[in-house]
């Protein structure tokens, strides 16, 4: 499904709005991140730091974790949306991509800075053969 540039705006500006919220007093790296549902719905992240950096969560896999929560039924990813503050865009990490690709594993990606760079790719082609719910059948 193609992104509306009204959608893109949406998912924007959300992303934006929780960048502003994270908390970030390590890494000092504020990061946004905002999903798009199947249903349409825009739920958004940040990335949240603790002292013992491991339990640290990243802005994507929290806006995905939330829109589960959300419901209602099983959540389905069409776009996920990051916003940096930086001059170049930033692709969602490793452990993000494989979050994703559980809900949406043709979702589209799109990483935004503050500078005129925009990353925009489908999550396969940034996670190829990725491991999956199908990997565990009929376990």
């Amino acid at each position: 499904m193609a992104i509306t540039e009204s959608v893109y705006g949406d998912l924007t500006a959300a992303a934006r709005r929780a960048a502003a919220l994270a908390y970030c007093p390590y890494s000092r790296f504020p990061v946004g991140a905002a999903v798009l549902t199947g249903s349409g719905a825009i739920v958004a992240g940040c990335n949240v730091e603790n002292a013992s950096y491991g339990l640290t969560i990243c802005a994507e896999r929290n806006a995905v974790f939330r829109a589960v929560a959300q419901g209602p039924g099983r959540l389905v990813i069409q776009a996920v949306l990051v916003y940096t503050p930086t001059p170049q865009p930033t692709a969602p990490c490793g452990a993000c991509r494989q979050v994703i690709h559980e809900f949406g594993p043709d979702a589209e990606l799109i990483a935004i800075c503050d500078g005129p760079a925009v990353i925009r790719s489908r999550l396969g082609i940034l996670l190829p053969d990725a491991f999956g719910p199908g990997n565990l059948a009929p376990y």
